[in-house]
């Protein structure tokens, strides 16, 4: 985004005592609006984040997802379990606008910076508190890990086929929805802050992300007990959406189709056993014979040729990309969804937020910090409260 333009969020201050995914990138979702978030870390050893690599990648003696989760961020290092650093934290929670902590819970009230503790000292404060399953229930103290919420939730049943075991999102995507979830919530709090003067507590957690997730399902069943997850054959890309809905083998690569009148495609596929298919219900009990048909059909013709086909008559398809043809593709290029950023003279290639502002995109410069990068300028810019003398009588 251009110097001239002020960002939305520029001018507040955010405390990220987060590491792994869902906090840190919800902090980088409100720095990347123009926030100003320092992180929080232990001395010594940082954001476990730093060294759980991302298919064991590293630039610069970080990993590089830490660059991409932490970019435009300051690093101050403090042991909240040393009462000197605590209170010195405390001094900075006294000035913030906004925390965000990841901890498990009950961990942040035995240091004293839980959200009743931390509104003592800033009664205006928004507070972000990110779990694996809750504060309540008998999951509340299981290990909050993206993997294991998808399990818990029951998303891995909902892909693959029925000849599948369970197959996970092969992406942390619970950890990203909830940092989404967070972010809204913190901007939420803030807008009702400016016109109130009300800070507030933002809570959810990978659990209720993942079933948020599922919210057209959830509801379905929750209202007809019939409902039962029942997934397709090999070619079938959803398990509650019929025929032609799902993947297929071309001469060359994979094509996706999404909802599409059987008959048009019998017309333009000159495949006269699907033209006669106008009952919409054939799409439901003839499933895995009207995928095998298009699937022996799309086997004869590049991913390219049917595209020129489908496309000319608005049918809704789409080539199944590997990440090397993506990166390839002038699409990507056109959508900007790449930056360069710079720490010590290393540039590191990273994605940008994905939001556009008034028009432009959001690309900062300023990499991940390194551990600690900002204590001296932090400390000199909000130096420690002297320590009261001792009452001699």
């Amino acid at each position: 985004m251009t110097a001239t333009k002020v960002l939305p969020l520029e001018g507040i201050l955010v405390l990220d005592f987060s590491q792994f995914l869902a906090g840190p990138v919800a902090a980088l979702r409100l720095a990347d609006l123009g926030a100003r978030v320092i992180k929080i870390e232990r001395p010594g050893v940082g954001d476990i984040g730093r060294t759980l690599a991302f298919a064991g990648r590293t630039i610069d003696g970080d990993t590089v997802s830490f660059h991409a989760m932490n970019r435009n961020k300051e690093s101050v290092t403090a042991d909240l379990k040393s009462a000197s650093d605590l209170a010195y934290v405390k001094q900075l929670v006294a000035r913030a606008d906004v925390i965000i902590q990841n901890f498990r819970p009950g961990v942040m009230e035995r240091i004293g910076l839980d959200y009743e503790a931390v509104r003592e000292l800033n009664p205006t404060i928004v507070y972000a508190s990110a779990t694996g399953y809750g504060t309540e229930g008998p999951w509340r103290d299981r290990p909050g890990q993206d993997l294991l919420a998808q399990s818990i939730s029951g998303l891995p049943w909902l892909n693959g086929s029925r000849d599948d075991g369970p197959v996970p999102v092969g992406l942390s995507i619970a950890d990203h929805l909830l940092s989404c979830h967070l972010a809204q919530g913190v901007t939420a709090l803030l807008v009702r802050r400016f016109r109130t003067g009300e800070g507030g507590l933002v809570e959810s957690s990978l659990l209720e992300s993942a079933l948020d997730l599922q919210f057209e399902l959830l509801s379905t069943r929750l209202n007809d007990d019939s409902i039962r997850v029942q997934r397709g054959g090999a070619h079938s890309a959803h398990a509650f959406l019929a025929a032609p809905y799902g993947t297929y083998p071309t001469s060359d690569g994979y094509l996706a189709l999404a909802m599409n009148p059987i008959p048009v495609l019998g017309r333009l596929l000159e495949l006269p056993e699907l033209e006669q298919l106008t009952d919409p219900q054939e799409a439901w009990d003839r499933q895995e014979e009207i995928e095998a048909v298009l699937a022996e059909r799309f086997a004869t013709g590049t991913t390219q040729s049917w595209l020129d086909i489908l496309d000319a008559a608005d049918v809704w398809c789409a080539p199944v990309l590997t990440l090397d043809e993506l990166l390839d593709s002038e699409g990507f290029a056109a959508i900007r969804m790449t930056q360069q950023v710079e720490r010590g003279g290393v540039r590191i290639s990273t994605t940008r937020g994905p939001i556009r502002i008034d028009g432009e995109v959001l690309t900062h410069p300023k990499a991940a910090p390194l551990l600690g990068d900002d204590d001296e300028r932090v400390r000199a810019e909000f130096p420690p409260e002297p320590e009261s003398a001792e009452d001699p009588s």
